[in-house]
Formats: structure tokens, C-alpha cells, sequence
């Protein structure tokens, strides 16, 4: 229930013309190093559904700097490398088209971490 007033507020939001950052994987994993998990559809029929276009972002080494509690394995000062890809547009798509956006967003991503 939580996670549909989250994708209305996204929603009303976008339709006011407000960026919206949404991280699809929807957990926070507790493996250490972490990894890339699956991606959960919601964000990507949103994107559809109000033809925006999606803004993959790739954090390379941000869990290096800041670990979820910081006490077991520790947050420091560090630089982050962060790398915004290029938009991909979803005014053409269908919510037919939802999982292969999820796919192509996932795969980006997971490309850029394995060059890291």
C-alpha cells in the first residue's frame, strides 16, 4: 500500500513538471559489497503511463563511502563516481513495453558496474 502512494505522489509530481529520482530495485541489500538486484516493474510503467523519459543512474563506489548503518563496516569521507547515463525516451512505448524498459535500464546499469 505504501508503495502506491509513493507511485501517486511520483505521479502528481511529474505531472507538475518535478523530477523524480526512484531506485527500482525498491530494497536496500545486505550483502556486503553489494549487488545489483532485480528491478521492480512500478517504476518504469510510471515513466510510460506520464511519457517521460528515464535517466539511468549508475553509483559506482557510493557503498564504499557510505555503508547502510556505518557502524559495522563503517561511512568515511570519499569522493562518489556517479555517472548519469543518457535518456532513454518513453513517449513511443506501451505498458506492453514495461519489461523490456526494465531490462534495458537494469542492463545498463549493470554493464557500467561490471567496468568498474
Amino acid at each position: 500500500m505504501s508503495s502506491f502512494r509513493a507511485f501517486k505522489i511520483a505521479g502528481d509530481r511529474l505531472k507538475n513538471g518535478v523530477s523524480v529520482v526512484i531506485f527500482p530495485e525498491a530494497t536496500i541489500p545486505d550483502a556486503y559489497p553489494p549487488a545489483l538486484h532485480a528491478f521492480k516493474n512500478g517504476p518504469f510503467r510510471l515513466a510510460i503511463e506520464m511519457k517521460v523519459p528515464i535517466i539511468p543512474v549508475t553509483s559506482l563506489n557510493t557503498w564504499k563511502v557510505l555503508w547502510d548503518t556505518g557502524k559495522e563496516f563503517g561511512s568515511r569521507p570519499g569522493i562518489c563516481d556517479i555517472f548519469v547515463h543518457k535518456p532513454i525516451e518513453t513517449a513511443h512505448l506501451t505498458l506492453g513495453d514495461a519489461d523490456a524498459l526494465r531490462n534495458e535500464v537494469h542492463a545498463i546499469i549493470k554493464q557500467k558496474l561490471q567496468q568498474a
